[in-house]
């Protein structure tokens, strides 16, 4: 029986991908994982844009993946690229942004994208999440409104490698109890 923490510890990052589409209702759980993940204020800052017309796929990778941020361009061998919009969050969460000097729809979309990986994970699907790319040409590529940003891309395909666990700190290093 598979368990959340088998689940979790296969989890990696996938960079090379089969030349395999993915099934519309894989992409539909993975899309509904993420939806279904928990934000501050229940503020749902996400919108998620599958890309998986090829044609517009290949321009939008030429676009977010050129130039300076071009050590992703690994992505654009992915079946699937899903862009993750977000805005800054309703009054409340502005809010408590400025009062606690975090900005709660960052770790919002954080959330929802693990959620997004590890439903992928439990597809026999891998993932990568990526912060490195040209938000402003990928938001354009795909109309995103003004106001909203293309915070992080996920490539989604069949992995065509099966990366070795990397080094994790021990238990005692990264948890403890009533004390740091």
């Amino acid at each position: 029986m598979k368990t959340f923490l088998d689940l979790a510890a296969r989890r990696r990052s996938i960079r090379k991908y089969l030349d395999r589409p993915v099934e519309p209702e894989k992409l539909d759980r993975c899309l509904e994982a993420a939806r279904l993940a928990p934000s501050a204020c229940n503020s749902q800052p996400c919108r998620y844009v599958a890309v998986t017309d090829p044609e517009l796929k290949r321009k939008f990778c030429e676009a977010a993946f050129s130039g300076l941020y071009s050590a992703t361009r690994f992505a654009a061998a992915a079946p699937v690229i899903v862009a993750v919009v977000a805005d800054k969050g309703n009054l409340t969460v502005r809010v408590g942004n400025l009062v606690r000097g975090t900005s709660f729809y960052l770790v919002d979309t954080g959330i929802s994208c693990a959620h997004f990986a590890l439903a992928a994970q439990d597809e026999g699907l891998g993932t990568c999440i990526i912060g490195w790319f040209d938000a402003k040409k990928a938001g354009k590529i795909l109309g995103v409104p003004f106001g909203k940003r293309v915070e992080l891309l996920i490539s989604l395909g069949y992995p065509a490698e099966n990366p070795t666990p990397r080094p994790r700190k021990t238990f005692a290093e990264a948890c403890s109890r009533n004390r740091y």
